[in-house]
């Protein structure tokens, strides 16, 4: 018995002081932590430096590119050739490049068709294409599709951040639970404790049976058994949240004892996660950030079919240039001196071409039927969990109700017994039943919050903390 006392005594003082001397941690604060500090969020933010690079390396194939091509061959004294080219070339958007050059060669074994002027001969032209790539070529679809990528990345970096503010409110909630329940079962060990003591005096009088002193340590050991097994949920609870706590530098942070969660009402949930006032029976599920990532892709995709589509056509690939020794004989337009050349190639069958094109037509219906699907999807979720907030607020006020009714059952009942009247098996049993009644409660709080949280990451919504 004094094992018990001891135990029991420890075990109170220790978790009272460690909620004593902690410092709260309120829910605003935590979540302005996490947006601000925690390593997925930050890779989130990269998605969007992702897709700022991919548009600029897209752009890359339509900048400017000088090439210049030197070769030279001597042996034995002989200048065989000395060949000097250099060009300018300036793709465009449209399947057309010009294309400025100039050429000096020299030697004695010179190819006839390499022969210019002493002081070199200037060109200047375009490359073209007639069938593919005049409308829809692979620069220009990779351009379009690096840009859609970069809009895509921001709704992928939302629905991303949405994720870990989301997990990170629920530990906080459960976290706020088990502390709840923690103090649930600190106040009714106390009472226990205080009825033992009370009941073994009056054993020792002859006021009551001594059958009741075993009957009150039974109920006195319940609750420190349930005390402890509290004590190891809620340090589980904040280990988990912990997960969720880091510092500016990367450096995660473990929750101690000094450190507890405080009373957060459901006003200020929908503060902090701001889903005050959402007109939800209005709401834009297209403009959801998954619906447009997903219609982001079709998009994508129907550029892929487009680029594949023009692939069919035959290849005409058209180069002409006019040719000058002084760069400013441009300017007159003689069209006597030119060089131009043609190139026309088609596959008989297209099988490659058809089966791509197939394929690519495939892809782009499940884009579309995934983009569908998935609207359908959040529009009845959105209103089931609706549903769910308004059943957890009407259940939390008959819970309050029956908290109060069986609180008063139970002073009832132990004034009864300290007059004689009633029995210690009455007041364990009224005890449990508003144990049980305070632990609902903070259960359906607890999916209170919970559904509100859901309704946040359904929405894919973020925070301005």
């Amino acid at each position: 018995m004094k094992i018990v006392f001891v135990l029991s005594l420890f075990v109170s003082q220790f978790i009272s002081a460690q909620i004593q001397d902690s410092v709260a941690l309120d829910f605003r604060t935590y979540i302005g932590l996490v947006k601000k500090n925690h390593p997925v969020v930050k890779q989130a933010n990269l998605l969007l430096t992702i897709g700022e690079a991919e548009v600029l390396r897209s752009r890359g194939n339509f900048d400017p590119k000088i090439e210049l091509d030197y070769d030279q061959k001597v042996y034995e004294g002989t200048d065989y050739y000395e060949i000097l080219l250099g060009t300018l070339k300036i793709p465009t958007w449209y399947g057309i490049e010009f294309k400025t050059q100039f050429e000096q060669n020299d030697g004695t074994f010179l190819n006839p068709e390499r022969f210019v002027p002493d002081e070199g001969l200037y060109s200047a032209g375009i490359s073209m294409s007639l069938g593919q790539g005049l409308f829809i070529n692979d620069r220009m679809a990779t351009l379009k599709k690096a840009k859609l990528f970069k809009i895509q990345t921001e709704a992928e970096q939302q629905l991303m951040t949405n994720q870990i503010l989301y997990d990170a409110s629920i530990a906080y909630f459960n976290w706020l639970r088990a502390y709840n329940e923690l103090k649930v079962f600190i106040d009714f060990s106390t009472n226990a404790e205080k009825r033992f003591k009370g009941v073994k005096r009056r054993v020792e009088v002859g006021d009551v049976a001594a059958i009741d002193s075993i009957e009150s340590k039974i109920a006195f050991q319940d609750r420190l058994l349930r005390l402890e097994n509290s004590r190891l949920i809620y340090r589980k609870a904040s280990l988990e949240l912990s997960n969720f706590l880091w510092l500016e530098d990367n450096t995660p942070v473990e929750t101690s004892g000094q450190v507890y969660p405080t009373s957060i009402n459901i006003e200020s949930v929908d503060q902090v996660l701001q889903i005050t006032d959402l007109e939800l029976t209005n709401y834009a599920v297209e403009e959801h950030p998954k619906i447009k990532a997903l219609n982001l892709k079709a998009e994508q995709q129907e550029i892929e079919k487009r680029l594949t589509a023009n692939k069919l056509l035959p290849v005409v690939d058209l180069d002409v240039a006019l040719l000058a020794v002084e760069p400013d004989r441009f300017n007159n337009f003689d069209t006597a001196n030119y060089k131009a050349g043609l190139n026309v190639s088609i596959p008989l069958f297209l099988r490659k071409e058809r089966g791509d094109l197939a394929l690519a037509k495939a892809k782009l219906s499940d884009a579309r039927f995934t983009a569908v699907s998935e609207q359908v999807f959040l529009q009845n979720k959105i209103a089931g969990i609706q549903a769910e907030i308004n059943s957890y607020a009407e259940q939390v006020q008959q819970v309050e109700a029956i908290v109060t009714n069986y609180k008063t059952l139970l002073q009832g009942e132990e004034r009864k017994f300290a007059l004689g009247e009633s029995s210690l098996f009455l007041v364990n049993s009224r005890e449990q039943k508003l144990i049980d009644a305070r632990l609902k409660r903070t259960e359906l709080y607890f999916k209170w919050k919970e559904a509100k949280a859901n309704l946040f990451n359904v929405l894919a919504l973020q925070t301005d903390l």
